[in-house]
């Protein structure tokens, strides 16, 4: 069991993407090509260590990085140079220069990967050359042009766009609130006791961590096209796909609650109530009609050959039952919100 939790800890769930190791390669060796003609006489290795680290899935992403990179490098140095100038060529100064790139770090509240570089920059100037004014800014010309490549070839060779997962995600989300809806509509239609309620209440309570997780989806989606040129393109599927998850949100909250009103209330005499079967018809109907704006809202499906709808006019209630009127009322008036979110509010109006 300790060699398997090991395992985990050093392995990732996934790979990274391939087009990203590709890019990752190459802009580590183009880097280190450049610098090695632009600054003659030292190994490149910051230039390297730059374009390694860079590289991230998205442009917007490698552009934070270059930044974060750049200003640990030239804060990093600076501090190497300082250090050595004022206490000498000593070993130990090494030390007393990670320790002040901490401190300074923390006292500039830098980010942890800002901060980190620093040290690693402070270190790597004391052990792999004299620390003068000279070298460091070199060394700082040679940090630029590993980021500047990196960022040029995450540019060149388009970066994708994480709209498949988001519609997938997306997609999932809305076909479990259609399901939920109709076996919300299916429990009204016959007697079910208290472990098929609680059964139903569990389903409806797992559909916010569904939600969550597209939500983060399609956050993950609109990142990527940050600063990335297929932006034209893929911008609308992304926007279209954000704008459905706004709509299944307030579906996820409104089923949610229907299903603990019939969790908490529920009897079996409920079924005998004309206006409770209608009820079930309408969530039945939401169902399928939920599952044609899914379709329609990412495109799977032509809009030819979309089913048409099935939910008609609102629930009218000749008569309010006097044992069950407030479940009814309440069932009702989400019913009714539902509606507006599968058909549109102007729609629902008239």
């Amino acid at each position: 069991m300790r060699r398997l939790a090991a395992a985990r800890a050093v392995r990732s769930a996934r790979r990274i993407p391939l087009l990203q190791a590709v890019k990752t390669s190459l802009a580590t060796v183009l880097a280190w090509l450049i610098a090695g003609i632009a600054l003659p006489g030292e190994l490149p290795v910051f230039a390297a260590v730059a374009a390694l680290i860079v590289v991230q899935p998205s442009v917007n992403q490698t552009l934070v990085k270059a930044l974060e990179r750049s200003i640990g490098v030239v804060a990093g140095v600076t501090i190497a140079t300082g250090v050595s100038l004022a206490l000498g060529s000593a070993g130990w100064i090494v030390i007393v220069a990670i320790v002040v790139a901490i401190f300074a770090s923390w006292a500039l509240r830098l980010s942890p990967t800002s901060a980190n570089q620093v040290a690693i920059s402070a270190m790597l100037v004391l052990a792999l050359g004299a620390a003068t004014p000279e070298y460091a800014a070199l060394r700082i010309v040679e940090t630029l042009i590993g980021a500047a490549t990196a960022l040029v070839i995450n540019a060149l060779i388009v970066p994708p766009v994480a709209i498949g997962p988001a519609r997938e995600a997306v997609d999932l989300l809305g076909r479990a609130v259609a399901d939920h809806l109709e076996e919300l509509g299916r429990a009204l239609r016959r007697p079910i006791g208290r472990a098929e309620l609680e059964t139903l209440m569990i389903q409806a309570r797992l559909l916010r961590p569904m939600r969550e997780k597209a939500v983060t989806a399609v956050t993950e989606a609109e990142e990527s096209l940050s600063l990335n040129p297929r932006r034209g393109s893929v911008g609308p599927l992304v926007a279209e796909t954000d704008e459905l998850l706004a709509r299944l949100t307030a579906l996820v909250n409104r089923v949610v609650g229907m299903t603990r009103n019939i969790h908490d209330e529920y009897e079996g005499s409920l079924i005998d109530d004309p206006v409770v079967a209608e009820i079930a018809s309408q969530l039945e109907r939401a169902g399928h009609d939920l599952r044609g704006v899914v379709d329609a809202g990412l495109g799977t499906v032509p809009e030819e050959d979309l089913e048409p709808p099935l939910l008609t006019a609102p629930v009218v209630v000749p008569r309010a039952n006097p044992d069950h009127w407030i479940l009814i009322g309440s069932l009702l008036e989400d019913l009714r919100r539902v509606r507006e979110e599968i058909v549109g509010r102007s729609e629902a109006e008239g």
